[in-house]
C-alpha cells in the first residue's frame, strides 16, 4: 500500500524559510509525479507544485512561485519544498500526494488535486511573528 510521509512543517517568523520532506513507500517512486498541497482553515485545498517522475519538470502555482522550490531524490523515495520567504498567507496544513496515473505530466496547468490517489497525514507550517 503506498504510503507518504510529511516532515519539516513548524513555526516560523514571516521571510524566514523551512524545508518540508515527503518520505515515500509501498510503490516504485520514480515512476510517478509528486504534488505539494496545502489546505488552510476555512479554505479549499490547492496545490502549491509538483514535480515529474524524474525531477526533470517542475510546477507552480502563481502565489509561490519564486519562492518555493520542489525537488526529489529517487534513491531516497522523497521529495522536498524548499520554502524561503515566508508570508502569513502561507501558513496552511501542507501535504504531499501521488499521481493516479505512471510516468504522466499536466503539461500547461499547475497539478489538479483530483488526479492524485495517495495523501500523506499533512504537516503544519504557521508563519507568524
Amino acid at each position: 500500500q503506498p504510503q507518504l510521509v510529511e516532515s519539516g512543517g513548524g513555526l516560523v517568523e514571516p521571510g524566514g524559510s523551512l524545508r518540508l520532506s515527503c518520505a515515500a513507500s509501498g510503490f516504485t517512486f520514480g515512476y510517478y509525479t509528486i504534488g505539494w498541497f496545502r489546505q488552510a482553515p476555512g479554505q479549499e485545498r490547492e496545490v502549491v507544485s509538483c514535480i515529474n517522475s524524474r525531477g526533470g519538470n517542475t510546477a507552480y502555482a502563481d502565489s509561490v512561485k519564486d519562492r518555493f522550490t520542489m525537488s526529489r531524490d529517487n534513491a531516497k523515495s522523497t521529495v522536498y519544498l524548499q520554502m524561503n520567504g515566508l508570508k502569513p498567507e502561507d501558513t496552511a496544513v501542507y501535504y504531499c500526494a501521488r499521481d493516479r496515473v505512471q510516468q504522466r505530466w499536466f503539461y500547461g496547468a499547475v497539478c489538479p488535486a483530483t488526479e492524485f490517489a495517495y495523501w500523506g497525514q499533512g504537516t503544519q507550517v504557521t508563519v507568524s511573528s
